[in-house]
């Protein structure tokens, strides 16, 4: 899934290290081959079902708030007597307990509340999303949600409401005119077991992630590298910034999924599908920013665009 002005000026291009003497060969330059008729279909199909998810009514226009916990208890709810108020729900929603690295929610007596679709009616352990499936506490008729999030030493609530006027004010996404030469085979680079790759995230945090390795690609004739988060189903996740960050796209960078690499190691990274991160669409977000490894001396001109439209909790 704010704060994000203090960061904008860490994302200044930086020139990529130059490729050491003994890597092996040059990953193919050139795009992967794929009909033009089957590419532009394919992009429509991923465009839709990318709009599809930002518009659900969980999805990150849904944002409405983000609240750190920093007593050992809260009460939450909409009250502004509340310890922890809510942008929505009912003025007593209930209580929030830490304990160590466990987290407790007990619903207010006489509210409706469900956990992950059951009626809830006593105390309950929170499931944070680093740890699992998050537990999702419904509230207003399942309309709004709450789950609890884990970044770095901390934990906070995460509210979801299906009326979030950034989800009901959404314009359409820009993108650029989707370019086969833009669906680039590129080599993945397997790194050492246990390597990590370390970053800042939007809400200052400093975290260290598992990276699998690297995957390098030849565009215009000149070697880039990406360096690789784990992705879905054996997929690498990208998160990178280039030319075009502030200067079209989002200045914080974009982010870019992948298949799993083949067994010979060639991976397609399409930057026709290089997408905005959550926090362009709210300041409730925790976003990754792209390490410096990944900030690209390159005008990467595909892909989504700067989103223009409402901000979940306010422009950016």
């Amino acid at each position: 899934m704010g704060k994000t002005e203090a960061f904008f000026g860490c994302l200044a291009l930086a020139s990529l290290l130059t490729a050491c003497s003994d890597r092996a060969a040059a990953p193919q330059a050139g795009p992967a081959v794929t009909s033009d008729t089957t590419f532009l279909a394919d992009n429509a199909i991923w465009r839709t079902e990318r709009r599809q998810a930002l518009l659900a009514p969980d999805g990150w226009t849904s944002l409405v708030g983000l609240h750190w916990l920093t007593l050992k208890a809260h009460y939450i709810g909409r009250s502004e007597a509340s310890g922890i108020k809510l942008e929505v729900g009912p003025p007593k929603l209930g209580l929030v307990q830490v304990d160590g690295d466990k987290v407790f929610f007990t619903p207010e007596r006489g509210v409706a509340v469900t956990a992950d679709g059951q009626p809830l009616k006593g105390r309950i352990r929170l499931v944070d999303d680093q740890s699992g499936p998050a537990t999702v506490i419904g509230f207003d008729d399942g309309a709004d949600r709450m789950t609890l999030i884990h970044r770095g030493p901390r934990y906070g609530l995460r509210i979801k409401s299906a009326n979030a006027p950034a989800r009901v004010g959404f314009t359409e996404l820009e993108y650029w005119t989707p370019d086969p030469a833009w669906r680039i085979e590129g080599r993945f680079v397997p790194g050492p077991a246990g390597a990590t790759l370390t970053y800042a995230d939007m809400v200052g945090n400093t975290i260290a992630a598992p990276s699998p390795g690297k995957v390098e690609f030849e565009r215009d004739g000149k070697r880039y590298a990406l360096t690789a988060m784990e992705g879905d189903n054996g997929g690498l996740f990208l998160v990178l910034a280039d030319r075009t960050s502030g200067h079209g796209s989002y200045p914080a960078g974009r982010f870019i999924d992948t298949d799993a690499p083949d067994a010979q190691g060639r991976v397609v990274v399409d930057f026709n599908r290089a997408y905005n991160p959550p926090c362009v669409f709210t300041v409730y977000a925790t976003c990754p920013l792209p390490p410096a490894e990944n900030r690209l001396d390159l005008l990467v001109d595909a892909g989504e665009k700067m989103y223009t439209g409402p901000v979940g909790g306010g422009a950016h």
